[in-house]
């Protein structure tokens, strides 16, 4: 059995969002395989010289898997995917980033080089599946998974103004949209309450705390910081609607625990997350950036408890098909066949 490298940024210990593939190197170990990761290295240059170097010395027997974004780390995978076609070792870019399909716009020769040349690509959601193939690309859809037993299901039957947002502090991810949705549900419902759980990774943090001393909402809005996956999935037990309110996305993970758990999601309907969540079905969509579109939503659920608590069934039926148990199937499929090249 060939030996896996996970290139990704396994940067948890330096306070960063655990990434999918934190979980998946877990997951692969427990399926029997031979996994090294790599970089958990804090400095950028330190990191890629790090995963180029772990390629290097673990190149005999091996099959490379990379964590691909659409931000600056494309760059990496790129330069690892480089490495891996030198010394003739396969390797398969797993997509992750939500504005992918953009960049491959905007680098197309280092795309073609980098997708086009690789064993296969994997595509956690149709979009990012859809955005291969039109280019001619090989790819095969393994969505990202969840251990649907560590969610308690708690259908939401009595819907009340009390949101959660779980997300990095960032731009993409608009956290300021969740400040303006609060204020403007604050006039029609003074009990509304919103807790943010997430850390810091460009400065929108200090600009949410300015935007909520300016709207003097202190009483409304509450911010947990980065919590471990069974401390924020509790907080969901006392909150019943999930706002997300990115501006790109692609298969959010936080989004599919969020209806494993039963709580009625509303986002925006950008990337991959329309292939996830179907609207008024098993969630709400609503347009990026639309404060009022939201408030609208969640004046929606609010007023209909039967609807809504149809929604929250709904959404744990569709998580359940996240499931390791069955999203294993996919990754051993794959694996097999990689390890069968000889």
């Amino acid at each position: 059995m060939k030996k896996i490298i996970y290139v990704d940024n396994f940067l948890t210990g330096h306070g960063h969002t655990p990434t999918t593939g934190t979980t998946l190197v877990k997951l692969f170990r427990d399926e029997g395989y031979h996994v090294v990761k790599t970089s958990s290295k804090q400095s950028k240059a330190v990191r890629l010289a790090d995963m180029l170097f772990t390629i290097f010395n673990n190149r005999k027997n091996a099959v490379v898997l990379i964590a691909t974004y659409s931000t600056s780390a494309f760059y990496f995978a790129c330069t690892c995917g480089f490495m891996c076609r030198f010394f003739n070792v396969p390797y398969i870019p797993c997509l992750h980033g939500g504005n992918l399909p953009q960049r491959i716009q905007n680098s197309p020769k280092l795309s073609r080089s980098y997708f086009g040349k690789s064993y296969s690509n994997v595509a956690v959601s149709g979009y990012l599946r859809q955005s291969m193939m039109e280019n001619n690309w090989k790819c095969i859809e393994i969505p990202n998974n969840i251990t649907i037993n560590d969610y308690p299901f708690h259908q939401k039957v009595t819907i009340k103004p009390s949101l959660l947002w779980v997300r990095s502090f960032h731009a993409i991810y608009n956290p300021a949209l969740a400040i303006k949705i609060v204020h403007a549900l604050s006039v029609t419902y003074p009990d509304v309450n919103l807790t943010m759980v997430g850390p810091d990774k460009d400065g929108s943090l200090d600009t949410c705390k300015a935007l909520i001393d300016e709207l003097k909402l202190q009483d409304k809005v509450t911010f947990t910081g980065l919590l471990p996956r069974a401390e924020w999935t509790k907080l969901a037990a006392s909150h019943d609607i999930f706002i997300n309110t990115t501006n790109f996305d692609n298969l959010p993970v936080s989004v599919v625990e969020a209806m494993a758990l039963g709580m009625i999601v509303i986002s925006t309907r950008v990337g991959g997350v329309p292939f996830l969540v179907d609207d008024l079905v098993n969630g709400l969509l609503v347009s990026a950036g639309d404060a009022a579109a939201f408030v609208d939503a969640i004046k929606e659920v609010l007023k209909d408890d039967e609807r809504s608590a149809e929604i929250s069934l709904n959404a744990r039926k569709k998580a359940e098909q996240y499931d390791w148990a069955t999203v294993r199937l996919l990754w051993n499929k794959l694996l097999t066949e990689v390890d069968n090249l000889g």
